[in-house]
């Protein structure tokens, strides 16, 4: 019996393929910078996400950085960005509050045990039923919170960081008009800092937003009593968080696979956010999941392999720890000004222009809009992609419903009728099929045939068994035809045994 030798190093090397970042000069300065900007902004998202939690700016900041580093190796959707997040801040603060830090990271880790498991049993494939109403609603909700949450940075400051802000928008759209080899983003960064530091002009910077650390994390388990009573406190906000973090994630992902033209591993996905908020839990960071704003600036500056998220999170650390001083001079205006970016640049204008809204369906229109009006009043993502998706099923259903229809035919001789059924049957459309026919003047012998129908569900069965139990009453024979096979199986499997005939 001949055993398979192991391939040899020559051949494994050759299946080896050299991530695009490693084979391409262009490609890894891109990645490169791209991952210092984000890496730049994400620090007072981060500090502001730690006060929404109350907790130390270091948590959010710890977060950040253990999530984007550990996400690039387990998660899968290259160039996304997972961080601390205004969604998981707000879950997990009543347990910070009334618990303290050591209940925080307790929570956090067991969330993302709850992830791995969900991801492990394909909760990522539920994200087909999330439709385009609702992902573009989704779009335009996201777009309008990014701008939102620059309204604050822009009240009640000196006159001085309007123009900074004018300023750094306008670099950032005639940059590119010179040379796209460096972020746009970043040469703005860059020259508004210098311009203020360099003028002494007294603006809001980084540092103001809080304290950055000054030494790295050290990992280690949560300072909490392992017990029952732990985990019944835990486990409610833990699985709170584990399912807006993944359905942020997978909205995330999905967003980035349609601007980059690319599929993405959501499966993975799910895993390694799970993975990454155990390992964030060690660190003592507060968690997070997809960051959407991050993500978009990571893309949008011509950011596509995982370096750039590895990047993000490992910049983050070193700008936090050893150029803490530094970095807290830049301007919050020239930030502001990225945002303020991204967020248009998020939102989809095509999808409210008078010639697209005549087109769309009323019907769809509708769904996006209450999906964006959802998302701003509540500030969730999550919660809005909920409703949205309901109310979606909900226009779907009652659409389909209409598309059931019921015709008879009666031979010459009078001795049989034929009901010829049409369409989808399910629970809406089957709700009156009772009533489209003669009971009492129909001939003895009733054919109803299926032939152009498919019975989808329980309540569509129940439904015909109802009508052939009305002709029976009467002493008439009524006889199916017709039925495909699907819908053979499932008329077989529960026929009388769900009215009692």
């Amino acid at each position: 019996m001949q055993t398979a030798s192991a391939p040899s190093p020559a051949a494994r090397l050759r299946g080896y393929r050299r991530p695009p970042w490693l084979s391409s000069p262009k490609v890894l300065r891109t990645e490169v910078l791209a991952g210092l900007v984000v890496g730049l902004a994400l620090i007072p998202e981060a500090i502001s996400f730690s006060v929404i939690a109350g907790v130390d700016p270091k948590v959010g900041l710890f977060a950040a950085c253990t999530m984007a580093m550990t996400i690039a190796f387990v998660g899968g959707r290259p160039a996304m960005i997972s961080a601390a997040t205004g969604a998981v801040a707000l879950v997990v603060a009543p347990i910070a509050r009334q618990y303290g830090l050591g209940y925080l990271i307790a929570t956090v880790m067991l969330a993302g045990v709850i992830q791995i498991v969900l991801g492990g049993l394909g909760v990522a494939k539920l994200m087909r039923f999330v439709p385009r109403s609702v992902m573009v609603g989704f779009v335009n909700a996201l777009g309008i919170l990014l701008f939102l949450a620059q309204i604050p940075n822009l009240h009640d400051v000196p006159w001085e960081v309007y123009p900074l802000v004018v300023g750094g928008l306008a670099l950032m759209v005639l940059f590119p008009k010179i040379t796209r080899a460096v972020p746009a983003p970043l040469v703005s960064i860059v020259i508004l800092t210098v311009i203020t530091v360099a003028a002494g002009i007294a603006v809001p910077t980084v540092g103001d937003k809080g304290k950055l650390p000054s030494a790295l994390p050290v990992p280690g388990l949560p300072d909490v009593p392992f017990t029952v009573h732990t985990l019944t406190l835990i486990a409610p906000y833990a699985l709170a968080m584990a399912l807006v973090g993944l359905m942020e994630s997978q909205m995330t992902a999905r967003l980035v696979d349609d601007l980059t033209d690319t599929r993405s591993n959501k499966t993975r996905e799910s895993v390694g956010q799970g993975i990454a908020n155990v390992v964030t839990g060690l660190f003592g960071g507060m968690g997070g999941c997809g960051m959407i704003g991050q993500t978009m600036i990571n893309v949008k500056s011509g950011a596509r392999t995982r370096l750039s998220t590895f990047l993000a999170g490992f910049f983050l650390l070193n700008l936090c720890v050893g150029l803490g001083p530094v970095v807290s001079k830049i301007p919050m205006a020239a930030l502001v000004a990225v945002m303020i970016l991204v967020s248009v640049g998020t939102f989809d204008w095509h999808s409210i222009k008078p010639a697209t809204l005549k087109r769309m369906p009323l019907g769809e229109t509708a769904v996006m809009v209450i999906t964006v009006a959802v998302v701003v009043a509540t500030g969730n993502l999550s919660i809005g992609v909920v409703v949205g998706s309901v109310i979606a099923m909900v226009v779907f259903a009652r659409r389909v419903a209409h598309h059931a229809d019921v015709t008879a035919v009666t031979d010459p001789d009078g001795g049989q009728v034929v009901y010829s059924v049409s369409g989808e049957l399910f629970f809406a459309s089957s709700n009156d099929l009772v009533t489209r026919f003669d009971y009492a003047g129909d001939p003895d012998q009733v054919v109803i045939d299926l032939t152009a129908a498919h019975i989808w569900d329980a309540s569509s069965v129940a439904a015909l068994d109802a009508v052939t139990a009305k002709y029976r009453e009467r002493g008439k024979s009524a006889e199916i035809i017709g039925l495909n096979q699907p819908s053979a199986d499932l008329h077989r499997t529960l026929s009388g045994e769900l009215t009692g005939s």
